[in-house]
């Protein structure tokens, strides 16, 4: 609102503090409609039924949920949801979920999701969709664990892989940098170390805070914002998503921390493009599908140069296409600018990407019996590519 509010925003003020009293908020948050069709140890994979009077068309896409954060991030709310947006455009789409992680859980590893969860339902995926290769798309560590699955298993029936908002040289990172040195010096029995095999991994509210202290201006300066726009209907709409997106955060299981803390913060282990995955060494270069590449022009977490880090080890890739996008790491994929940039940039990769013809998807065994045995296809799309980079950030 201006300084002197006008008549017509002191009334749209008034009508969006009556509904967001009397109804909770401004934003839909109804979820786009689903069905389990896979499940396993901490894995569940889902279909998106069709938006009505649209057919599904072309190869299915997979959304891969990082670890600790809600597949709310792919699902914001109506009008900010990448899944509303592939639905409504006809895609296939699918995700992958892992549901609430417990004390129990604190010996699974990063090999669990490498190895097991993002395998299993890249195959599910394809089944379902009738043996159709699959455009996996990850965000966060969600896209590290693609990019990993994808190499450590060349035969799954990937089409494509999108990788956004995901940190591979972690020294670029603003909160980790002026800390790494000092890692170092407990020789990897310090607190942390300590902390997370007591507890059994990094407890929900610690996961929570980490992520708002990446935010912290916008934290501090959420409530004079609110206030000076609360003629914005949109706007609020958006913060209550957020909001609910960041309580919805889980924990981490404390194998898994213990990993992503020694191999990631403390030793910055993929920025060389190899890592030990369950004993074995896994190398980005043995990717050897098309990867798009997407930073957020403004993400505290994953900065640019940190998720770009990612481009010159992709060697046995045909296509590396790295792009920046405006936006927070949240915002980058599901804020109000991705409508108009992120999305637009997968649409073409998407498209790029299918198979010839784009043809109906052929039916699909029944939402009702995921038991079905459907083949799985294998074909993929090969050119080679120059690694384009460009930047679609204001």
């Amino acid at each position: 609102m201006d300084l002197i509010p006008k008549p017509d925003q002191v009334v749209s003020a008034a009508g969006n503090l009556a509904h967001t009293v009397l109804y909770g908020g401004l934003a839909d948050l109804r979820p786009m409609p689903r069905t389990l069709i896979d499940d396993g140890t901490l894995r569940e994979v889902y279909h998106y039924r069709p938006a009505a009077r649209v057919l599904e068309q072309g190869d299915p896409v997979l959304l891969v949920t990082p670890l600790a954060a809600p597949a709310l991030c792919y699902d914001l709310r109506r009008g900010c949801s990448l899944v509303e947006h592939l639905v409504t455009e006809g895609r296939p789409t699918y995700l992958v979920e892992y549901g609430p992680v417990s004390f129990r859980d604190r010996n699974l590893g990063m090999e669990h999701w490498i190895e097991e969860v993002v395998p299993a339902a890249v195959r599910a995926t394809s089944a379902h969709a009738g043996g159709r290769p699959v455009h996996v798309v990850g965000w966060s560590l969600g896209g590290l664990f693609t990019l990993l699955a994808a190499a450590a298993d060349q035969e799954l029936p990937i089409a494509s892989v999108t990788v956004l908002g995901a940190p591979v040289d972690v020294s670029q990172v603003p909160l980790v940098a002026p800390l790494r040195p000092l890692l170092d010096v407990a020789h990897g029995h310090g607190l942390v170390t300590r902390a997370y095999r007591v507890l059994g991994g990094a407890p929900t509210p610690l996961v929570r805070w980490a992520y708002q202290l990446s935010s912290f201006q916008k934290l501090v300066t959420k409530p004079l914002a609110k206030a000076t726009r609360y003629d914005d209907a949109d706007f609020l709409a958006q913060i209550q998503a957020v909001d609910r997106f960041t309580a919805g955060m889980t924990a981490y299981p404390g194998r898994t921390f213990g990993q992503l803390y020694h191999r990631f913060v403390k030793g910055n282990a993929l920025v060389t493009g190899v890592l030990d995955v369950g004993g074995r060494e896994v190398a980005l270069a043995d990717v050897t599908v098309p990867v798009l590449v997407l930073a957020g022009a403004t993400d505290g977490i994953a900065p640019v140069g940190a998720v770009k880090a990612v481009v010159p080890l992709l060697t046995g890739s045909p296509e590396v296409q790295f792009e920046i996008v405006p936006g927070g790491h949240l915002g980058m994929l599901t804020g109000r600018a991705a409508r108009g940039s992120t999305w637009a940039v997968l649409d073409d990769w998407l498209g790029q990407w299918s198979g010839a013809g784009d043809e109906p998807v052929p039916p699909a065994p029944s939402d009702d019996d995921p038991s079905d045995d459907v083949p799985i296809g294998t074909s993929r799309r090969r050119t080679h590519g120059s690694g384009a980079s460009r930047s679609l950030a204001p």
